[in-house]
């Protein structure tokens, strides 16, 4: 079972929705843990060579299968935190009705969905840093004023 300090990973797929996207996501996380050291290695004054203290990590992506999504949604419980993913094909902005065909679903506990959260925000900075700032077309509210 995969872990992350401890905490189990899972995914759990609902009707036909394929079950590939664990393994994607942590890749994914794998590859902005990297980019994080690698701003934080250039940005850090040489220090003494530090020793691992945990095992060796290796991801093995032999079965792995690749899913593009540009829709997610996110609900919660007390207990899980469930990320779907999807397609949007409507390309008609004056549509009525808009169908999104869902094709995956993790879902996390708290703690992991909390991490997640800190890693997306950390890469999404780092791109906005290198590219400028992106306007995703949702309103911004001012937290001081509630």
């Amino acid at each position: 079972m995969l872990s992350y300090y401890g905490t189990p990973l899972r995914t759990w797929v609902r009707g036909s929705a394929p079950s590939h996207l664990l393994p994607l996501l942590l890749l994914f996380l794998m590859d902005v843990v990297m980019s994080i050291n690698e701003v934080q290695a250039e940005t850090a004054a040489p220090a003494a060579p530090k020793h691992a203290t945990g095992p060796i990590v290796k991801f093995d992506d032999a079965g792995i299968s690749n899913a593009y999504a540009n829709v997610c949604n996110v609900s919660s419980s007390r207990e899980e935190v469930v990320v779907v993913f999807g397609m949007n094909n409507a390309w008609e902005r004056d549509a009525s009705e808009v169908r999104v065909k869902l094709n995956s679903r993790v879902i996390l506990s708290p703690f992991a969905a909390k991490r997640l959260g800190l890693l997306l925000n950390s890469v999404v900075q780092q791109y906005e840093a290198r590219f400028g700032a992106m306007d995703v077309g949702i309103a911004q509210t001012d937290r001081a004023t509630k």
